[in-house]
């Protein structure tokens, strides 16, 4: 099944995320498609990762922390054989953040208008 966000549809290095364990987005990853994750994470929970990761399109310490706030904060476990979520972006995390991601695509832009705001009156 294919990440279906525009974000993420179409991007082989993250869709093999949905299917190979082997594929997980751990420390150390560099490449396009960890842009794409530092980008859902600004987007879904205002969480930015530190610059020179931003750049270089790493997944480093701040990504990690990130992936894991945003894994605790929605309870994503592999109770299998995990207690506590990891700060890696495997298979259910992908999964999630293609469908947090689908949400916040659809939703319309947010444009401030003055005139509209009561306390300027």
């Amino acid at each position: 099944m294919p990440l279906k966000s525009r974000l993420f549809h179409g991007d082989r290095a993250l869709e093999a995320r949905l299917i190979q364990d082997s594929a997980h987005l751990t420390l150390g990853t560099v490449g396009d498609h960890v842009s794409k994750i530092h980008t859902a994470l600004l987007v879904l929970d205002k969480v930015s990762v530190a610059v020179k990761k931003l750049r270089t399109e790493t997944y480093g310490p701040s990504t990690a922390a990130a992936v894991l706030a945003f894994k605790t904060r929605r309870k994503i476990i592999n109770t299998n054989y995990q207690k506590t979520p990891d700060n890696i972006v495997g298979k259910m995390t992908i999964a999630a953040m293609d469908r947090e991601m689908i949400v916040k695509e659809s939703e319309p832009p947010f444009r401030f208008d003055p005139k509209s705001n009561p306390a300027s009156n």
